[in-house]
């Protein structure tokens, strides 16, 4: 068990410090078949759960949801634990993590993009879109706002989560400002990333489009 505690400690580390899209997907090619166990169970990662029950609690719409960064897909299993029935799709930077998800049955659909850059045709238009982890230290900055925007229907729920160490000094505040014309309401709650009480917080971004 100390083992694995170290290796994710290691791979976190390392996601934490990417630089470039070819460092996150050898990173992820890498970490893929070990995530769940390895990290996510053995650090107690409770985001996927608080980024579904805030999507749930604000009111879920009837319509397609898209998970951003869905990964080996545990918030879209957490959606399904919280009673959403609804299709879920999926999109992730890396093929070898969606294989993982694939395998759980939680995704009507899944798609390997970029999410800084315009998603693939098929994609949305979506009633609600959530994500945990993925707007956070060397990963997506609020760069990855407006493509996520650009495939959400009028009157959609977003509930993404940000790393609150990087919430000012990715200028998030900023991005939402200028998006202001787009966004109808905007509510912010701070979770636990982690089990333990010093794992790190990440602020909840619950917003209602117009």
């Amino acid at each position: 068990m100390e083992e694995q505690m170290n290796d994710a400690g290691s791979k976190l580390q390392r996601a934490y410090a990417l630089r470039s899209p070819e460092e996150c997907l050898a990173l992820y090619a890498d970490w893929a078949e070990s995530y769940d166990a390895g990290f996510a169970a053995a650090q107690g990662y409770v985001l996927p759960v608080r980024v579904a029950e805030a999507f749930v609690a604000s009111g879920a719409p009837d319509g397609a949801v898209l998970d951003v960064g869905a990964g080996t897909g545990l918030v879209a299993q957490a959606l399904r634990g919280c009673g959403f029935a609804g299709p879920v799709d999926g999109v992730d930077i890396s093929a070898e993590m969606l294989a993982v998800a694939g395998r759980k049955g939680v995704y009507r659909a899944q798609h390997v993009a970029d999410i800084t850059r315009p998603l693939p045709g098929g994609c949305g238009p979506y009633a609600g879109i959530i994500s945990a982890g993925t707007f956070t230290h060397g990963h997506v900055g609020p760069e990855g706002l407006p493509p996520l925007l650009d495939v959400a229907a009028p009157g959609a729920v977003m509930v993404l989560s940000v790393n609150l160490e990087v919430w000012e000094a990715k200028r998030f505040p900023a991005a939402l400002d200028g998006l202001a014309g787009r966004i109808a309401s905007v509510e912010h709650l701070d979770v636990p990333i982690y089990g333990a009480a010093d794992g790190g917080q990440a602020r909840l971004l619950r917003l209602r489009l117009r």
